[in-house]
């Protein structure tokens, strides 16, 4: 069942969140906790984007609206609600769950945030993962590789991007969780990177990791349009969420952590397509 979507009405149409509810963690060994698990907080999946650490704690991150509380027409992250802080989180490959220890539709509502476009694409939350299950956490990306830093100029229209996700409604079908797409350009003042991948993200993929053509971290995959470009994908834009998060999310400063070296050629996708 496709959770209570969050819409978002504006200059890039209407916008449609990609999660689920009524799925489960699957079963998985330990050591295997990376971006593209799945993640559940109170039923709802998600996919993790990147790795993050403060120098002492190992994050997860995913988009904020995975912890959303409201119905489609909460369309704001200033103004949607949220579960709280300190919320558990079920994380594929971990033997105990993760806490949501940073959500920027909270810490915005919290600092009185009224920017428009803030309010509505900073969309990225961080799950602490618990410490017996920290060694089992690599930061590279499957199949692609990366993140081999932050993109933090944007992707100009018809940049190639790559993503990684997750969904259940793939059936396990690992041949479709990496994308690769072009951009469509940057708009908001820098914080939405709508882009087209083959395939597009669905249901579930909420918080994947998009990576810019030389493999640095776009962003996280926050939303479905459905007008004016169906089946594109609105990207919040991780440079801007990360500055927003170490100004004001009280957990000192929180760093992506690299995960090597990337190859954007991605044969299992150019398989697919023939």
């Amino acid at each position: 069942m496709i959770r209570t979507p969050r819409l978002v009405a504006g200059a890039a149409g209407l916008l449609l969140a990609v999660g689920l509810v009524g799925a489960s963690p699957a079963t998985a060994a330990p050591g295997d906790i990376h971006p593209g698990v799945m993640t559940f907080t109170a039923g709802a999946q998600c996919t993790a984007n990147f790795v993050f650490s403060n120098g002492t704690d190992t994050f997860l991150g995913q988009a904020a609206h995975c912890s959303g509380t409201g119905g489609a027409t909460e369309t704001d992250g200033c103004q949607a609600g949220s579960l709280p802080l300190g919320t558990p989180v079920e994380v594929d490959g971990a033997t105990r769950p993760g806490t949501m220890v940073y959500n920027s539709w909270l810490t915005m509502q919290a600092a009185g945030e009224s920017d428009p476009s803030t309010c509505a694409y900073n969309d990225f939350a961080l799950i602490r993962i618990d410490p017996a299950d920290v060694a089992s956490v690599s930061p590279a990306i499957p199949v692609l590789g990366g993140p081999t830093g932050i993109d933090r100029d944007g992707v100009a229209l018809g940049e190639q991007v790559f993503s990684y996700g997750n969904s259940g409604l793939r059936q396990g079908v690992s041949q479709l969780s990496p994308k690769q797409g072009v951009s469509l350009g940057t708009d908001s003042d820098g914080w939405n990177h709508p882009v087209y991948t083959i395939t597009p993200g669905v249901p579930g993929d909420s918080g994947s990791a998009v990576l810019s053509s030389e493999g640095e971290a776009l962003g996280v995959l926050s939303t479905l349009a459905l007008a004016p470009l169906a089946l594109s994908n609105g990207v919040s834009d991780l440079g801007k969420a990360l500055d927003y998060a170490n100004a004001r999310g009280g957990l000192g400063t929180i760093a992506l952590s690299q995960g090597g070296a990337f190859d954007g050629s991605l044969p299992i996708v150019r398989g697919l397509l023939g």
